[in-house]
Parts: C-alpha cells; structure tokens; sequence
C-alpha cells in the first residue's frame, strides 16, 4: 500500500508547527521537522550544530561551508553548507515518503513530493497582525521585536523556498489546501486535515 504524507508549510507566527505535531499526534503517524537535520548528520558526519545555522536558509556565498572544516568530510569541505543540507535533506524525504505514513514540516516537501501520489500538501497562515501578536506571546518579546522577526523569518523561508524550487513560496495553486490560522481553531484545523487525509 501507498505510504501517506502530509507536508505543511507555515508562515511564521501562524503556529503550523504547532498544528503539524497535532495533526501528527492524531493520525499516529511520526513528525518530522528538525528531526530531518538530526537524519541528516548521521548520513553525512556533519555536526550538528552546522547544520542548524543554515537550516531553511538560502546560500551565504561569501560564508565557509562549517566554521572548522575539519569536522566534516572532506568532500562536502567546499560546497555551501545550505545546498549539502538541502539535498540531503530531499533525499531524506524522499525516503521516508516510500517508507512510512508522516508529516513533514517545511523543506519544501510539497515541492519535492509533487510528483508523488497520496501527498496532502497543506499551507498554514494568518495575518501578519496576528502572527505578530502570537510571537510577542509565544517569546514574551514586544511588539518591535517580534514584527521584526516575523519579517526576518518569512524572509527567510520565502528566499530559501524559492531558491530551491524556483517557485512562489505562497503561491496557492502548489498546496491542496490552505487555512487561515486565525479564523480556525487548532482543533477544527487538525480535524479538517485529519478528515483529509484519510481520503488520501
């Protein structure tokens, strides 16, 4: 039997990683966010913490691929960090795509999986009054501080989404659904997702 995959990409404050773990929790199925990166390390003998810096990011020309290039193997010493993570990471999902029912969050598992049947592709948003209200909560930041890193991070998923898949990051026609995090509960969200995929 086909395996069944979610992929949910998020604006940031709109609390799809949030949803992702309970839409996950529901189905029984695994959850799959930076646990990529931890799969990631064990494949390449990266460390971890690398990885982290440049996870969803696009590729910093002008920065060495690892701080002490010595912790890394030696093919991977001059290719950006970002691309070796990436790459990886596609092929990661790919994997776990004919392997196991999941959720994977961001990525751009969507875009990876297009060609791959019984794939919901789900984007989670809100308005950005919203998402910055939720960040100044969520970070016990003010307001200042919190608009400018919902900014800085759609910013940085939007360039590293469009990098890699030379597509529109909120382009609607590439999900199956899309939902308004602050007009839906959580819950009526994982219920509707739920319902979804089980016509998958």
């Amino acid at each position: 039997m086909a395996k069944r995959v979610v992929t949910v990409n998020r604006t940031y404050g709109s609390n799809g990683r949030v949803i992702g773990i309970q839409l996950a929790e529901a189905l029984g199925i695994h959850f799959y966010d930076k646990e990529l990166l931890k799969l990631a390390q064990e494949q390449k003998n990266i460390p971890y913490e690398e990885l982290v810096k440049v996870d969803e990011q696009r590729p910093n020309p002008w920065r060495y691929p690892v701080d002490d290039p010595t912790l890394m193997e030696g093919q991977y010493r001059f290719y950006p960090m970002n691309d070796v993570l990436f790459h990886t990471q596609e092929d990661i999902i790919r994997a776990l795509s004919e392997k196991e029912d999941c959720l994977i969050v961001g990525r751009c598992a969507n875009h990876i999986l297009s060609d791959v049947p019984h794939v919901l592709r789900v984007c989670i948003s809100a308005p950005y009054a919203y998402r910055v209200d939720a960040i100044m909560e969520r970070a016990d930041i003010d307001r200042s501080k919190a608009a400018s890193l919902v900014k800085k991070t759609d910013k940085q998923r939007r360039e590293y989404y469009e990098h890699y898949t030379g597509q529109n990051w909120l382009d609607l026609s590439q999900y199956d659904i899309c939902l308004d995090s602050s007009r839906l509960s959580e819950k009526q969200i994982v219920t509707t997702l739920a319902a979804l995929y089980e016509t998958l």
